[in-house]
């Protein structure tokens, strides 16, 4: 037999753009490149922001999505994949169909819905449809407290506890997800709890202090992307030596494995943060959110 072609593990970014760098797929192939795997893209939206907001989404024809997605998928064989911003109702369906119909691997879905500065990314039908039609196809979902409810319903209250996180999690969980991290990170004690639930009754909590910077620009991003990387490298060392596609993982095995990736994950998302703490990028820092430093792990000393 002939042993199967040498490749890094491949990561898929289905999302939004920003000119800034900071968060979209700019932020996504940032933090594939910083976890060591080889990324790709399908453009969503085209994205105006920076450090103080948006100011204006332009749309890519549904048409072009999928010609993006077929580029990739019917060349690269792909591990993982995360979806960010998918803003109407028939980019979450022409995803939905992808993921029925392709192969794209492990799916992290970050339910991309308000921006950090308050601008709503979603439109009510788009919210509708990932609660029905995406989450149950998702392998990991990664909201934080203002998605969660939302996710939930329009009347749910934020989560404010360790103990309303859990019972929103399971909640989650009961709409379809295989696993949920509800990220702690919009709340305001000094320490940051994250609630990981997984479908076979698997569940950790992270905690670890809240480092005190305005510059948290695509940290929710940055998070689901260093997730997919360290779930395509899993899955990638799973199938080698085979025939190149990934084997059945038990589900003890697969939830060990999504705890030890979003573990990596957060310990890489806080240096990132804690490197970035003092940067001021704005020219008017004055109310600026300045992104979280990627490459943390990357510099080379000039």
């Amino acid at each position: 037999m002939t042993a199967p072609a040498s490749r890094p593990p491949i990561a898929l970014s289905i999302a939004g753009t920003d000119p800034s760098g900071g968060a979209g797929i700019h932020a996504d192939l940032k933090a594939f490149c910083a976890r060591g795997v080889y990324g790709t893209t399908a453009i969503t939206a085209l994205v105006a922001q920076n450090t103080h907001g948006v100011s204006e989404v332009y749309g890519i024809d549904d048409a072009f999505v999928t010609a993006q997605l077929a580029s990739v998928l019917d060349d690269l064989p792909v591990d993982a994949t995360k979806t960010g911003m998918l803003s109407t109702r028939s980019l979450v369906e022409l995803v939905c169909r992808a993921v029925d119909e392709r192969d794209l691997g492990y799916l992290v879905v970050d339910p991309v819905m308000v921006a950090a500065s308050g601008h709503r990314l979603l439109n009510d039908d788009a919210v509708d449809s990932v609660r029905s039609q995406l989450m149950p196809r998702a392998d990991l979902i990664t909201p934080n407290l203002p998605e969660a409810a939302l996710l939930l319903g329009e009347s749910e209250p934020e989560a404010e506890s360790i103990e309303q996180m859990r019972d929103q999690a399971g909640r989650l969980l009961e709409r379809g997800a295989r696993a949920v991290l509800l990220k702690g990170g919009h709340g305001a004690d000094d320490e940051v709890i994250d609630v990981l639930a997984v479908a076979d009754g698997t569940n950790a909590e992270f905690s670890h202090p809240r480092i005190r910077t305005p510059n948290t620009h695509g940290t929710g991003c940055t998070l689901s992307a260093a997730i997919t990387a360290e779930m395509a490298h899993a899955l990638h060392a799973e199938a080698t030596g085979t025939s190149g596609a990934a084997t059945d993982i038990s589900g003890a095995a697969r939830a060990a494995m999504v705890t030890a990736a979003v573990e990596r994950s957060l310990d890489y998302l806080a240096r990132a943060l804690a490197s970035a703490a003092d940067w001021q990028l704005s020219r008017e820092p004055e109310g600026a959110h300045g992104p979280v430093d990627h490459l943390v792990d990357l510099h080379v000393e000039r």
